[in-house]
């Protein structure tokens, strides 16, 4: 395999796995990830699929950037993001069609072990998933764009992002089916502990993951550059 054939099949992984610790999430009945909330939210009130939600959820974010960012965006950013959001949104729903073969968690105690799990899986999702470096997903290139516009550090960015996706999740939740559904201590914990378990993998594993892609060719780890944490910074 070439690198960018390496890359390829590093993203798509990514992504794979990103979706199958969402769909792990959904299970556990406690809350989604901030990333997921609206998307969730509306496959809730909707009776869409989650995958379809995701999608429409992804191109509204699309638009955002669209509307945000004093330059404007090329027709080919536009369609490469179109692409990425219709993968992931395929993935979404055979992942969460995987996960429901397994017996659903009724205990309490099931269901943080199926939050846990999620964690872990989205961990190593985002590191095959930013250890690519290939475009980002819809939802993290709008938060560069926040950055951007207002002037603010990434964090901040961030962290404005999943609150306002946060809020417009429990709109609609309350709205449409008067609780919050998607929204749960399973957001909180997620926004806290992937990028504290992000943040320890990466150092390790980064590299390796790197030297792989780029086998023979200098490679920039992750002690070389910024960490772009999309859950938590």
């Amino acid at each position: 395999m070439n690198t960018i054939s390496k890359r390829l099949t590093l993203y798509v992984i990514g992504l794979f796995l990103l979706s199958l610790g969402v769909s792990f999430s959904i299970q556990a009945n406690l809350g989604v990830s901030p990333v997921s909330s609206l998307a969730y939210a509306i496959s809730l009130t909707s009776g869409l699929t989650i995958g379809i939600t995701t999608i429409l959820a992804n191109i509204l974010f699309v638009f955002a950037q669209i509307l945000l960012n004093k330059k404007r965006v090329g027709l080919r950013e536009f369609v490469v993001q179109l692409v990425i959001v219709f993968l992931f949104g395929v993935f979404m729903d055979l992942t969460l069609a995987i996960v429901q073969l397994l017996p659903a968690p009724e205990t309490l105690v099931g269901k943080y072990l199926f939050l846990l799990i999620s964690f872990y899986i989205i961990s190593a999702g985002l590191l095959a998933y930013f250890s690519a470096e290939l475009p980002l997903m819809p939802y993290d290139a709008l938060t560069y764009v926040v950055s951007d516009q207002f002037k603010m550090k990434f964090g901040k960015a961030k962290i404005t992002s999943d609150l306002v996706n946060v809020s417009l999740a429990g709109i609609v939740c309350l709205v449409f089916i008067q609780s919050l559904g998607a929204i749960g201590i399973g957001t909180i914990l997620a926004a806290y502990f992937i990028g504290k378990i992000l943040g320890k993998i990466m150092p390790r594993f980064q590299p390796l993951l790197q030297s792989w892609v780029y086998k023979g060719k200098d490679v920039v780890t992750v002690k070389e550059k910024e960490v772009v944490d999309p859950i938590q910074q």
